[in-house]
């Protein structure tokens, strides 16, 4: 085990966070307001009573970048802890499916499941990364039959005070961020350094975020508003919900 230097993650979201912030902006310039509106419940927008096309927009904008920046930070955080923990203990990019990160420590090979934060899955997504488990320990030990592995699923942020699962441990936020890096106070240290040049990436993110509201704005208006600039309804549910009609082939 060798010791953290604060300045090592420093450097490292320095020169990285830059892709987090790329690809913030990357997401919103690849969006089509067709994609956005057929993701989005049409009676929401009318039982609350949402009268300007702007609203909406800002509604169905503002739904995909909530949930498409915690995934993209999510990967980001996941790098960050992958750097870390080669940094204390040696560890590397896991190359099995399922596992994000593996390392040695005390005489155990711990296999780490790296999350965003803890309520990330169903029942059904927690029995599939089990079972990527329980794979993952047959792979390793073709190889080396008496190893000793700890299955781990780690949460950058969060808390769980009952980690021990039966078939993995979960940590989340001060624990995970200890686990890695073995370092108690970690999970607030990194805090100063996320913030590096956030203002100005922030900026460039807004000039982005305001043309696309405006652009869809105006092709909102042009589609599903009438030649007085209300709302119609009845077009807008069914662009998004009536059936397709099939597509006839064409005869040879």
């Amino acid at each position: 085990m060798k010791k953290l230097n604060l300045k090592d993650i420093s450097k490292y979201v320095e020169e990285n966070i830059g892709d987090f912030h790329k690809k913030r902006i990357s997401s919103l310039d690849s969006l089509k307001l067709s994609r956005v509106l057929k993701r989005k419940n049409p009676y929401l927008f009318k039982a609350k009573y949402v009268l300007t096309a702007e609203k909406i927009i800002r509604g169905l904008v503002d739904a995909h970048i909530s949930s498409n920046e915690e995934t993209i930070f999510g990967d980001w955080l996941e790098g960050l802890a992958i750097y870390i923990n080669k940094k204390v203990y040696g560890g590397w990019k896991s190359g099995v499916t399922g596992i994000d990160l593996e390392f040695n420590k005390d005489g155990i090979r711990y296999i780490v499941n790296i999350k965003s934060g803890p309520n990330w899955g169903n029942s059904s997504q927690i029995a599939k990364m089990i079972s990527d488990f329980k794979t993952a320990k047959k792979a390793i030990r073709t190889s080396n039959s008496g190893i000793n592995i700890v299955a781990v699923n780690g949460c950058c942020y969060g808390r769980d005070n009952n980690p021990d699962k039966g078939n993995y441990f979960k940590y989340c936020g001060q624990q995970f961020w200890k686990f890695i890096s073995g370092n108690t106070d970690l999970y607030t240290e990194i805090i100063e350094p996320l913030g590096h040049k956030a203002k100005e990436k922030n900026e460039d993110f807004m000039k982005s975020y305001s043309q696309m509201i405006n652009k869809f704005t105006l092709e909102f208006g042009k589609e599903f508003c009438d030649s007085n600039g209300a709302i119609d309804w009845e077009k807008l549910v069914k662009f998004n919900s009536s059936v397709k009609p099939p597509v006839k082939k064409k005869k040879k």
